[in-house]
């Protein structure tokens, strides 16, 4: 075992996931394109060899779209509950519970918004981490897509940063910095946010199911 990745993921029940999208699309496919994005992150995260996946999920999977495919398809992965107060508070427990597992192991989070990852770019990304302390994935709005350390404990400074702002991602790298981390970039991922964004994402993976369920969506 090389590295923990980490996927932080929200149960996709319609009126919880992808809220964003509901007013365009509805909230049953709004949730339908959150369960197809997990998906294909699943089938991502399968594929990369010497990690072991761990899932933090917060909602109740039973009432998901697509449910008996998720449960069948986290049925053999370690999955532990997503706690916390706001979304920092969670994102830092998250690691935080993967270190007392997993003590001394490197950590690559990532999300489901960005169904569009590619075993080749994460495998890049631990790449990177074995020569730096974190590597940070911009996302094009402002947030990012991928936090990568090699201490998951130095995670508690995310509690310090506001979440979902358009500068999130540069706080991000001000707190990592300020713990006196060397961080590398990954390269700037579109996060699926907007029906935009989604119609983005899905011209680039055509095949998949997130850009089928972006074609009966829409």
């Amino acid at each position: 075992m090389s590295a923990v990745l980490l996927v932080v993921a929200k149960a996709p029940v319609a009126g919880f996931a992808k809220t964003r999208l509901a007013p365009a699309v509805g909230a049953r496919h709004a949730a339908r394109l959150a369960a197809a994005a997990l998906l294909d992150t699943v089938d991502c995260v399968r594929a990369m060899p010497d990690v072991v996946p761990v899932y933090a999920l917060t909602g109740d999977l039973a009432a998901a779209e697509r449910s008996a495919e998720l449960v069948a398809a986290l049925a053999d992965r370690v999955v532990i509950p997503q706690r916390g107060t706001g979304f920092a508070d969670r994102l830092a427990n998250a690691h935080a519970d993967v270190a007392a597992r997993f003590p001394g192991t490197p950590v690559l989070q990532v999300g489901t918004d960005t169904p569009q990852l590619r075993p080749a770019l994460l495998t890049g990304a631990l790449t990177q981490l074995t020569e730096v302390d974190a590597v940070l994935g911009p996302a094009a709005d402002g947030g990012w897509w991928a936090l990568g350390l090699r201490r998951p404990a130095d995670a508690h400074v995310l509690r310090t940063v506001p979440m979902s702002r358009a500068d999130t991602g540069e706080l991000t790298l001000f707190a990592l910095r300020g713990l006196g981390l060397r961080v590398s970039h990954l390269p700037v991922l579109s996060d699926v946010d907007t029906v935009a964004d989604a119609a983005g994402v899905a011209a680039q993976i055509p095949a998949s199911r997130f850009a089928h369920a972006f074609r009966e969506a829409v």
